[in-house]
């Protein structure tokens, strides 16, 4: 890198160059586009908070540091979301009835629509866990008859499932 490039462009330059490949890296490990877009962002501007880009000997190695380092925050984030609902409370149960709560502008049609595209991003066995939970509303004894696991593997697909839903449901607004 010359030591006279802005560091924007520089930052620029290195995620043109890589946006395609790094989008491949997070799907791979994500299994979501929306949620690889949106971690391809993110080293974007973690990219562009870096004080000094000229100390960086290997920028592209440094990129997907950045990246690998996200992947694993990521993962963590969803684990922590994911054990902290207790589905057997009385109060969690509540909330899943019902939908994450829009402004009265956006009419029932589109949220069950949005819904519907959070939910096809779900891996197949959280996605069939939610729908036996909510659409059939089986028992996690049922589910976990029905999908092969045990009923507390049921439980984590749908607890994952809701958070998976909630975060994606808050960023689409």
């Amino acid at each position: 890198m010359p030591a006279a490039e802005p560091k924007p462009s520089f930052v620029l330059r290195l995620f043109a160059e890589h946006r395609t490949a790094l989008q491949s890296f997070f799907l791979r490990r994500v299994r979501t586009k929306a949620d690889a877009a949106d971690l391809a962002q993110e080293v974007y501007v973690r990219m562009l908070r870096i004080s000094d880009p000229a100390a960086i000997r290997n920028p592209v190695s440094y990129l997907y540091t950045v990246a690998h380092n996200l992947v694993k925050e990521n993962a963590v984030l969803d684990r922590r979301q994911a054990s902290g609902v207790d589905v057997d409370d009385l109060s969690a149960q509540e909330q899943m009835q019902t939908l994450p709560a829009f402004d009265g502008e956006v009419d029932a049609s589109l949220r069950a629509a949005r819904l519907g595209v959070v939910l096809q991003q779900l891996r197949p066995k959280c996605r069939a866990a939610v729908e036996l939970r909510f659409t059939h509303d089986l028992s996690f004894r049922e589910i976990a008859q029905h999908l092969g696991v045990s009923p507390q593997m049921a439980k984590k697909y749908v607890a994952q499932a809701l958070g998976h839903c909630r975060r994606r449901m808050a960023r689409m607004g």
